[in-house]
C-alpha cells in the first residue's frame, strides 16, 4: 500500500519523484499483548541498489521504550545501529539476503513491519521525513515553546539546505577511525569548501554529553587532519545567563568549534552553497581549458604539467 500523501497533486508527465520502499522496525516486548513502539525506518531504492537505516538514538526516545517496557536492557536496541551499518556497506546481494534472514529470524523484541511503498524526489530527504512521522517522539509544548531535540534541529536544518539549494552534502559521517574502534558516533553533515567541514545539530538545553562527546571528536579528528572545520547548529542563541549555554560555548570555544543558532544558518547557506558554486565552475572551466590544450600540445609529463598550470593562469609560461 502506498503512502498516500505522495500520491495527491501530481502531474505525471512531469514527476521527477521515484517509488522507494520503507519499513519500520519495531520494539515488541510481549506478542501476546500486541503492543510495539516504532524504534527505527529502513528505506529503500531498489534499482539503485541504496539503502539505508535510521534508529532511535536520543535519551528521550528510549525513555519511550522504557516506558513500555521498564525492564529493557538499553543495550539491546543501542547495539543495532552498528550491526545494521556494518550490513548494510555489503555488496547489495549480501545485504539482500541479510535482509530477508531478518525477516525469518528476528525475535519477537524486534520485528519489522510490512513492506511499503513511497514516491519521493529526495532519498535523504525522504528518510528524514519517514523517521519523524513515524519513529521521532511528538513534539510537545512547554508554556508555548516547542521542545527542541537534535532530531528537531536537523528537521529544520534539511529544510534550510533545500530551500537554499545547498550542494549534496555527506551525512552521517562516522568517526571511528580517528577516535576509537566502534566509536557509534556520526557527524550529521560533511563537506569540502577548500577544507573539510563537519555539521552538528546540539540542543543547548538537553544535550551537555552530546557536546562534550563532539568537542572530544574534533580535538581527536584535528590530531590527524589539522586544517578542519566544525560547526554546531543550535536551537537558539546561548543565553548568557544560562550556566548550562555558557558551559557549552566555553567547551566548543576550547575545540574552535563555532556555534551557529538556526536562527543564523539561512545567511550561512547562501554564503557556504555560492562558494562551493564558484568553486565548481572554476573546476569546470580549468578542466574545458585543459581538454581545448591537450589536442594540440605535447603530452609529455613536463608538457603536461606546464599545459594544467597555463590553464590555470594564462601567464603561467612565465614560470618555466
Amino acid at each position: 500500500m502506498n503512502d498516500e500523501r505522495n500520491d495527491r497533486g501530481h502531474d505525471d508527465a512531469n514527476d521527477e519523484r521515484k517509488m522507494l520502499t520503507y519499513r519500520i522496525l519495531r520494539y515488541v516486548p510481549n506478542l501476546m499483548r500486541d503492543e510495539w513502539v516504532n524504534i527505527g525506518v529502513l528505506l529503500e531504492d531498489g534499482p539503485n541498489a541504496q539503502r539505508a537505516i535510521k534508529l532511535i538514538e536520543e535519551d528521550s526516545e528510549f525513555a519511550r521504550v522504557r516506558r513500555l517496557n521498564p525492564a529493557i536492557d538499553d543495550s539491546l536496541l543501542r547495539g543495532l545501529a552498528g550491526t545494521f551499518d556494518a550490513e548494510l556497506r555489503k555488496p547489495s546481494e549480501a545485504v539482500a539476503a541479510y535482509l530477508e534472514k531478518l525477516d525469518q529470524t528476528l525475535s519477537n523484541a524486534v520485528q519489522f513491519s510490512p513492506v511499503k511503498g513511497v514516491f519521493a524526489e529526495d532519498f535523504d530527504a525522504e528518510l528524514d521525513r519517514l523517521y519523524q512521522d513515524q519513529v521521532a517522539p511528538p513534539a510537545r509544548a512547554r508554556g508555548g515553546i516547542i521542545e527542541s531535540t537534535r532530531a528537531w534541529i536537523k528537521a529544520r536544518l534539511n529544510d534550510v539546505f533545500r530551500r537554499r539549494r545547498v550542494p549534496q552534502l555527506a551525512r552521517g559521517i562516522r568517526v571511528e577511525e580517528f577516535t576509537q574502534p566502534g566509536d557509534p558516533l556520526r557527524l550529521d553533515y560533511g563537506y569540502r569548501n577548500g577544507v573539510q567541514g563537519y555539521i552538528q545539530a546540539v540542543a543547548l538545553g538537553r544535550d551537555t554529553a552530546q557536546a562534550k562527546v563532539l568537542a572530544y571528536t574534533a580535538e581527536r579528528i584535528r590530531a590527524r587532519v589539522p586544517d578542519v572545520e566544525f560547526t554546531a547548529i543550535t536551537e537558539i542563541e546561548p543565553v548568557r545567563e544560562n550556566s548550562r549555554h555558557q558551559f557549552m560555548v566555553k567547551l566548543f570555544d576550547e575545540q574552535r568549534i563555532e556555534v551557529v543558532p538556526l536562527n543564523r544558518v539561512e545567511r550561512i547557506c547562501g554564503g557556504f552553497a555560492g562558494a562551493i558554486a564558484v568553486t565548481v565552475r572554476v573546476l569546470i572551466e580549468g578542466l574545458r581549458s585543459v581538454a581545448a590544450w591537450l589536442p594540440r600540445r605535447d603530452l609529455s609529463y613536463g608538457g603536461l604539467v606546464a599545459g594544467v598550470s597555463q590553464a590555470a593562469n594564462p601567464r603561467a609560461d612565465l614560470l618555466f
